[in-house]
């Protein structure tokens, strides 16, 4: 007859612990004999048995909440628990709000290129920087130009210069095999252009004294622009659609 293994011999397998609950403990859940109490104010109550933090718990309506489980004794505090958390993901919310999230451009350039490229290549560049991105410039060597190299400084000291009122030059130019590259990065007092707003548009709009209209001439107008819209929908081929390309 062969005898099991003892615990913790070489035949035994280790204990394997369930996952670690990272869960805040609160009221019944907390199972030590004693805490450090603090106040719902932040006042410090001091070392107290957990029976008699459960009732100082439940005299003021409150929770008991364990905020330093690896303290000696753990630290736990009175307070409304849904109040808490309900606050906490406000703070998470607002946090990820406010983070600035960096994106980088890439613009890619030939070194032979001509005014008309360079100056569209160069408006994209403006429009990165004007809203807030990196932009990583690329020059593009292919064949022969790898041996001109100063052709790609030169082109990117330009558009550094051509650009230097929103952005500056967070990277300088330097070579990485067949492609020379320069990173942009916009100034921190630049802010995207606000939308444009059509002149027209305030023209148009006048203002009415409805005391001044005639109900008559009114009700004439209506009929009249009734009987126009009817005529236009019953002629067929009168509408024109415009295609942005």
């Amino acid at each position: 007859m062969t005898c099991p293994p003892a615990r913790g011999g070489r035949g035994s397998q280790p204990d394997q612990g369930g996952p670690i609950s990272t869960e805040t403990r609160i009221n019944d859940r907390i199972r030590v004999p004693e805490v450090r109490l603090v106040g719902p104010n932040g006042e410090q109550v001091g070392i107290v048995r957990i029976e008699d933090a459960l009732r100082l718990a439940q005299e003021a309506d409150l929770d008991l909440v364990e905020v330093a489980p690896q303290a000696r004794p753990p630290v736990c505090k009175l307070m409304d628990f849904g109040k808490f958390k309900y606050e906490s993901a406000q703070k998470a919310r607002e946090s990820r709000r406010n983070q600035v999230l960096t994106v980088i451009k890439e613009q890619k350039l030939r070194p032979k290129i001509d005014s008309h490229d360079y100056e569209t290549k160069k408006r994209n560049v403006v429009r990165f920087l004007e809203h807030g991105n990196k932009v990583k410039v690329t020059i593009m060597f292919r064949g022969r130009e790898q041996s001109r190299p100063e052709l790609g400084f030169r082109l990117l000291k330009r558009l550094a210069e051509d650009v230097q009122e929103l952005g500056f030059v967070e990277s300088s130019a330097k070579q990485d095999g067949r492609n020379m590259i320069m990173v942009l990065a916009p100034h921190k007092n630049v802010r995207p252009k606000p939308k444009s707003t059509s002149a027209n548009s305030t023209d148009d709009q006048q203002d009415i004294d409805v005391d001044s209209i005639d109900p008559i001439e009114a009700i004439d107008t209506v009929a009249a622009i009734e009987t126009v819209e009817a005529v236009d929908a019953d002629s067929p081929g009168t509408g024109e659609t415009q295609t942005e390309e």
